[in-house]
């Protein structure tokens, strides 16, 4: 039976969601919406064959033209991250009950791969980021970010390794544990991406504990950087101060759920959910203080004002902001054939604006923005080996869309 606690976080996410989770109540209200899903119901996983993944969705229009939607597999249960194989087939995480399958390119979902160690499933917390190692072909390896059980109701971001078999994983390792373990259902971030030289970067939240963000002794709010097994790079920047957890890249973080690296320059972008407005697009760099919660473009939930960033010049600023939210998640660089105008962008899953942002970009400057209505929650983006842009839906259902351009503008 849930506790008292845990029932009125609950309550407080679903009135969230109900009153403020759009684009259109945030701008009615002027301040931007909640960006935390509701407790979210857990239904059975089930695999759906072709045959229920060949329907299409309506097109829809962009800047660039008209853009068609496939569909390619549904039934999906809040699939939170996707990775394409070497041989084009895809691996996705789904975060309640939580699960990772396969899908095929015909959009036959596998049943799920075995090996998943206990995972706390409620609120933002189960099975979350997946990263492919950069020599799969050769040692097999992924990684996992996933909310870890602690004792009691307190639960954590644990980042893990295992060997992909066809149907189960094998050598199953945690290599990094979030510290200290919360009683919260919030703010896991869980997003993971490689770097050029190896190393992984781990994107935290902050577990609804602002007053343990600025503490450099854990990892609560933090960018976090590691090497494959879980060890400290030479190079990381806190490493050999006291008092100061070595594995911290960055701090100052609220929710971090978008990490992609970009391709020409090999540096790394990060996109996270704000309070009640304030949603940041930030490029991390080492030892950097970007504020959180001493400074925010938003409010506290409960509508207490927040120092603006430009207030402490010492904290790092945002290079872009939304108010009202969008609410990051999935973030990547395009440069597909799929959609040709979209060349060079920056794209973004919205959760709370249910849309596809796309921006564009004068090297780290962004230039202009379009926010397209998908009609659904976006929780990923990727492209794929055939130089289409894939999403996933953030829903009991969701789906993978595929999407590719039917008609471009003419004008």
């Amino acid at each position: 039976m849930q506790n008292g606690k845990t029932f009125m976080l609950r309550m407080t996410f679903w009135i969230r969601r109900r009153w403020f989770g759009g684009a259109l109540a945030a701008a009615a209200i002027g301040l931007g919406a909640a960006q935390a899903p509701a407790a979210e119901a857990v239904p059975a996983n089930q695999a759906a064959p072709a045959a229920q993944a060949d329907a299409g969705h309506k097109p829809i229009f962009a800047a660039a033209g008209k853009i068609r939607v496939e569909v390619v597999a549904g039934n999906l249960s809040y699939p939170w991250s996707l990775k394409f194989l070497p041989d084009g087939s895809m691996l996705v995480t789904e975060k309640q009950p939580p699960a990772l399958v396969r899908v095929s390119k015909a959009g036959e979902v596998s049943p799920p791969i075995k090996g998943l160690p206990p995972i706390f499933a409620d609120g933002n917390g189960g099975l979350l980021g997946l990263a492919l190692d950069p020599h799969l072909a050769d040692n097999h390896l992924i990684y996992l970010a996933y909310s870890e059980p602690g004792n009691g109701t307190t639960s954590g971001l644990a980042v893990a390794r295992a060997q992909l078999g066809e149907d189960s994983l094998s050598g199953f390792t945690v290599i990094f544990r979030q510290t200290p373990k919360i009683d919260d259902i919030r703010n896991f971030g869980g997003r993971i991406a490689f770097a050029r030289d190896g190393t992984l970067f781990v994107g935290t939240g902050d577990r609804f504990r602002q007053d343990l963000v600025q503490d450099r002794s854990n990892t609560i709010g933090k960018l976090i950087r590691i090497n494959t097994d879980g060890s400290i790079p030479g190079d990381n920047p806190f490493l050999g101060q006291s008092g100061v957890d070595p594995a911290i890249f960055s701090l100052g973080h609220r929710n971090i759920e978008g990490l992609a690296i970009h391709p020409s320059t090999g540096r790394l972008w990060e996109a996270e959910l704000g309070p009640f407005g304030g949603d940041e697009l930030n490029l991390p760099e080492p030892t950097r203080n970007y504020g959180w919660p001493l400074v925010s473009w938003g409010r506290q939930y409960e509508g207490q004002a927040i120092p603006r960033p430009t207030t402490k010049p010492y904290l790092t600023d945002a290079i872009f902001h939304w108010t009202p939210v969008i609410s990051p998640s999935g973030i990547a660089f395009y440069d597909g054939a799929g959609i040709p105008p979209w060349d060079g962008n920056l794209l973004i899953g919205g959760l709370s604006s249910t849309a596809l942002v796309r921006l564009t970009l004068d090297g780290e400057r962004v230039t202009s923005e379009e926010k397209i209505d998908m009609g659904a929650r976006i929780r990923d983006v990727g492209q794929g080996p055939d130089g289409a842009l894939y999403l996933l839906t953030d829903q009991p259902d969701g789906e993978i869309l595929r999407l590719t351009l039917e008609e471009p503008d003419e004008k």
